[in-house]
């Protein structure tokens, strides 16, 4: 296991270059109520006192219940700076608009709410002179499962490099609410969406497989074929000339 008290000074110390080189004022971040949103949280909110948490319901109950209710549980604890913004209204005008243009299909819906998400974090961080700070981990950043230009979009992050399990392993250290470490991982895409009936695969069985150790056959082709389904989402922009 990670020191995980020397990983806070080396985190902290990583998001303050960030801040001094930016010549940014705060950090903004999306605090979604999950895992990976709390970690980011508390290690921006160590490093920055002007760090703001923007909670983002877009169309899911889960966004409005459960997942508000572990954002603000967070933010209260480690006293995190919070804003709600409604973005299912924008959603909703969006899909009515582009209905006359082409015929959605329902993951080109799901991943409508995680753009307009981080559309909405770069319009706070435009106005106040803030940086975002991403929240995505290093296994699904394996697996490609996050939505390119929504929660792949970012100025920083301080946990890329850290696998699922790490995650929790952090957030146990630090003393996150239970309600946060407890409940299954979502990105609230759909009503009733979580994150390992849609990928196929176990975060503990993609985590073994990163580090090296024995898993399952069907285990081992799907994370195989989302790793290389995603190489699109991990390259930069190709650019003529390059």
């Amino acid at each position: 296991m990670k020191d995980y008290g020397a990983e806070l000074e080396k985190r902290v110390a990583f998001i303050r270059g960030v801040l001094r080189d930016s010549r940014a004022r705060g950090i903004v971040f999306g605090n979604s109520g999950g895992k990976d949103s709390a970690l980011v949280g508390i290690l921006c909110k160590a490093a920055c006192e002007d760090t703001v948490g923007v909670i983002l319901p877009c169309a899911s109950r889960r966004n409005y219940g459960m997942d508000r209710d572990d954002g603000l549980e967070v933010a209260e604890k480690f006293g995190i700076e919070t804003r709600l913004v409604d973005l299912t209204p924008a959603r909703d005008a969006l899909i009515a608009s582009l209905g006359e243009a082409v015929e959605l299909t329902d993951m080109a819906v799901a991943n409508i709410a995680p753009r307009l998400r981080m559309t909405a974090l770069y319009a706070i961080a435009h106005a106040e002179g803030r940086v975002v700070a991403g929240t995505g981990n290093a296994s699904e950043a394996y697996v490609g499962y996050f939505t390119k230009w929504g929660d792949g979009a970012h100025d920083f992050n301080p946990i890329a490099d850290l696998t699922v399990t790490e995650v929790y392993e952090f957030l146990e250290y630090l003393g996150a609410p239970r309600s946060v470490i407890d409940k299954a991982p979502s990105a609230g895409l759909f009503e009733g969406q979580t994150d390992e009936s849609e990928m196929g695969v176990s975060y503990a069985d993609i985590d073994a497989y990163l580090a090296g150790r024995p898993v399952g056959g069907r285990e081992r082709e799907i994370i195989e074929r989302m790793h290389a389904a995603s190489e699109h989402k991990r390259r930069g922009i190709a650019r003529y000339g390059d």
